[in-house]
């Protein structure tokens, strides 16, 4: 069994990261009836006993003592992770995972990257080859950040550099939170669009995440709840799986997003947790995903996104949860696939799914998704017998696939608007470091992705159907 290290930084980074590891442990007691630290456990977790003076981990298949998580906290304001040490995770983290300070990166992308990321550059790496070393198989790296603040693009984004200069044949997957247009962060375009040139150039795969797509999500759920439809009323708490920080009692602004995003985690990581019929090497996504390797921005669907309030309600048929994956209103980022080139297509069930069932529904959707002429079997698939808690199957789609190209131009007009006025400029330019360079390189990796991805578009008037196949009565 591999292991892998979750890495957050900055505060959605870190809350984000929180939800994951609630809702890991959950699953794992969910299945784990016997108390005991097996390999499905070791992939994310070590076992740390106590009694030892090196305080050395457990082997696999001795009784669980404490838990720790694999995983490096990095915040500038001390907070969350201060929230997360006196909350019901406390014992999963000790004082050798986190690094904080106090003033924060007040929004600006050069204070994170080029100031912290100097500063503490010598503390990071220790930190993370510490959590490398206690890995007996480093699989990879879950870098999890905001783009739009001080501290998530900037001094996540050097992180992300130093884990390629420090282990470069160890994956590196970024979950990244992109702002919504009417963000109240202002320089947030500027912040974004500097962390794209670095995420282009460092990460193997990026799983870019919308924050109006997640509150679009939310709020459909919220309407659902309220029953607006006969049989279709679900659990008010029950944004995915978590019966904690979800949309009733005394949730924060977040929770009910964050869970969303730590699903999308949860499914992802689920083949390394625990065993499946067809599981899914971490390494394998970006191997069969990633073409080319500029284009590494994987478009991602959850389904269910709820759980039926009504046990009686039957769940909804396999096909249709197949069909769910391919609408706009499961994806974590605003775009329409079915109008775009798609260069490859992953599907990571989880349940009791037959290998027949995911191949039936492939053979059915494929004639109405145009894949690029010289990629038309790109699809990879992952069976993990396990489902989430609360459902009997699960569904996480990954799309490479033209459709990101709307989120970028738009992030570039937003960022050109202040640019043009040169508006803001100063701040980032009193930082020690930072040249004005660093815009017009940013600006121009940008335009390089856009075209790209612009010069798959136009392969796709090229693009025939698959011929209708005929039906063979049985």
């Amino acid at each position: 069994m591999t292991q892998s290290v979750v890495v957050q930084i900055g505060q959605c980074g870190n809350q984000i990261g929180c939800r994951f590891w609630d809702l890991a442990l959950r699953e794992h007691a969910h299945v784990n009836k016997e108390g005991l630290y097996d390999e499905a456990l070791s992939s994310f977790f070590r076992n740390v006993d106590s009694r030892k003076s090196d305080g050395g981990g457990c082997a696999v298949g001795e009784s669980i003592q404490h838990l720790k998580a694999r995983a490096v906290l990095v915040d500038m304001e001390e907070g969350v992770v201060n929230e997360i040490l006196q909350g019901a995770l406390r014992e999963v983290f000790d004082s050798a995972q986190l690094l904080t300070d106090v003033s924060g990166s007040g929004n600006n992308w050069a204070v994170g990257h080029m100031t912290y990321g100097s500063t503490y550059r010598e503390q990071i790496v220790e930190k993370l080859r510490k959590a490398a070393e206690h890995c007996d198989c480093l699989q990879c790296f879950f870098i999890i950040h905001s783009m739009g603040g001080g501290t998530g693009s900037g001094l996540g984004t050097r992180v992300l550099s130093l884990l390629e200069e420090e282990f470069p044949e160890v994956s590196r997957i970024v979950t990244a939170v992109y702002p919504s247009a009417d963000d109240d962060v202002i320089t947030s375009p500027y912040n974004s669009v500097l962390a794209m040139r670095e995420l282009t150039e460092h990460a193997d795969c990026v799983l870019p995440v919308e924050n109006q797509s997640l509150v679009d999500i939310v709020n459909r759920i919220k309407r659902m709840a309220h029953g607006e439809k006969p049989g279709s009323v679900i659990k008010k708490n029950s944004t995915i799986i978590s019966n904690k920080g979800g949309l009733s009692g005394a949730e924060k602004p977040f929770d009910a997003m964050n869970n969303i995003v730590a699903n999308l985690l949860l499914n992802i990581t689920s083949s390394a947790r625990f065993e499946g019929s067809l599981n899914m090497d971490l390494n394998e996504i970006a191997i069969n995903m990633v073409p080319f390797p500029r284009l590494h921005y994987l478009v991602s669907s959850l389904t269910p996104l709820y759980m039926l309030a009504d046990v009686n309600v039957p769940n909804r048929r396999l096909d249709q949860m197949f069909s769910d994956a391919f609408s706009k209103d499961h994806q974590l980022i605003r775009a329409d696939p079915k109008h775009s080139l798609y260069l490859a297509c992953a599907l990571m069930v989880r349940g009791d799914v037959q290998l027949s069932d995911l191949r039936r529904n492939i053979e059915r959707l494929r004639p109405s998704l145009p894949f690029v002429s010289w990629n038309k079997e790109g699809w990879k698939t992952g069976l993990c017998s396990v489902p989430p808690v609360g459902h009997s199957h699960s569904l996480l789609a990954l799309a490479n696939n033209t459709c990101v190209k709307p989120t970028f131009m738009e992030l570039k007009e937003r960022f050109t608007k202040l640019y043009r006025k040169k508006a803001h400029l100063h701040h980032y330019l009193h930082v020690n470091g930072m040249e004005q360079s660093c815009f017009s390189d940013a600006l121009g990796s940008l335009d390089a992705l856009i075209e790209e991805y612009q010069h798959l578009d136009a392969t796709k008037d090229r693009f025939i159907p698959d011929a209708i196949r005929l039906s063979i009565a049985s």
